[in-house]
């Protein structure tokens, strides 16, 4: 069943901290209070433009949710639980702190039906975090997600790369550190410098360069195998784009592209295919035949990938559509057909990477 998520913004309310990285006003795009009847109002909007056979979620993002007044999350929640107990709505998601979890605040999101909790984790490493001024330690959460699992809600673990003192081995040992906690599922975002923020004061005093966009795709397709193969579900690479999330605009600098996850996924499928025309000795060409939904992923953006493996390899690349899942790939070479699964890709790519 196809799941549809009806995002209601509460914006920067109730956060104890004023990150470096963050402006809730430009990421969101939202600077108004939300109100039950705003929620209400949303609801019944995004529920007139949907399916009958959908599984629906309502997701508070946007703050630390917990911290909120106890009064305005009961007032918010409440109108989403009806929904809920109509058995129209199927989840309640939110988003927040690992400081802002106790086992008060989960007895209050029990009782309002809430099912699903993300939490903004950013780093797992302890100097990353307080030079990004967060608040909270490691410690805090281990002991968050821990207690948010075993009062049997979903966990969701959140982490940005490229935040100030960050490297590609403490973006690894974070994402290790996660599968420790065996969340049900990540989001990956990169760090942006935004307007208005302490990261941006840094930024002009030559203080802090974000990772570039090269950096950023090296990383995450790492992150990516990693994470897949221990069947934890990345389900967002980058920051959706906003009106104020765009280059130029409310961001100053930094990685961001509006298709980075597809930019990360081809170049993992590039890599793997360089790696079988070294290990086949191919000299000539290669045809790839996959599901139509992965064809641009394989030819990379702007031909990339074709253009990448003829100039270094003089290799001619082919894509043509098959009749296969989406995570089956098939690989000719004079008339040899070799099937895979991504999951064998992955592992291939894994003791490649040394992750």
């Amino acid at each position: 069943m196809k799941r549809r998520i009806i995002p209601v913004f509460v914006p920067h309310k109730g956060c104890p901290h004023d990150c470096i990285f963050c402006n809730q006003k430009k990421i969101t795009g939202v600077s108004t209070d939300v109100s039950a009847n705003d929620v209400k109002n949303i609801i019944e909007e995004c529920l007139e433009t949907m399916d009958d056979e959908v599984h629906i979620e309502v997701a508070f993002f946007g703050g630390s949710f917990t911290a909120i007044d106890i009064n305005i999350q009961n007032e918010l929640l409440s109108v989403a639980k009806e929904y809920v107990d109509k058995g129209i709505i199927k989840d309640i998601r939110l988003s927040t702190r690992p400081d802002c979890i106790d086992e008060i605040i989960l007895d209050n999101l029990k009782n309002h039906k809430v099912s699903i909790i993300e939490l903004g984790v950013q780093s797992m490493d302890d100097d990353v975090l307080k030079q990004s001024i967060r608040g909270h330690s490691q410690e805090d959460v281990v002991k968050a997600a821990n207690l948010i699992k075993k009062y049997g809600f979903e966990l969701g673990l959140q982490m940005m790369l490229g935040l100030p003192s960050d490297n590609e081995r403490k973006c690894i040992q974070t994402a290790d550190k996660f599968i420790a906690l065996r969340p049900s599922f990540v989001r990956i975002y990169p760090t942006l410098v935004v307007k208005d923020t302490g990261l941006e004061n840094l930024y002009n005093e030559s203080k802090y360069s974000p990772f570039d966009l090269d950096t950023t795709i090296e990383i995450s397709k790492k992150l990516l195998i990693r994470f897949q193969l221990e069947n934890i579900k990345v389900i967002r690479v980058g920051l959706q784009t906003t009106e104020d999330i765009s280059l130029g605009k409310d961001v100053v600098c930094g990685p961001h592209h509006p298709s980075l996850r597809e930019l990360v996924e081809s170049k993992i499928h590039r890599d793997y295919i360089e790696n079988t025309i070294k290990n086949n000795n191919i000299k000539d060409s290669i045809t790839v035949y996959v599901n139509k939904k992965n064809i641009s992923k394989i030819v990379g953006n702007k031909k990339s990938n074709i253009i990448y493996l003829y100039e270094k390899y003089n290799v001619k690349m082919s894509v043509k559509e098959a009749d296969l899942d989406v995570d089956e790939f098939s690989f000719e070479h004079k008339e040899v057909l070799n099937k895979i699964k991504l999951n064998e890709i992955y592992k291939t790519l894994y003791n490649i990477y040394k992750i």
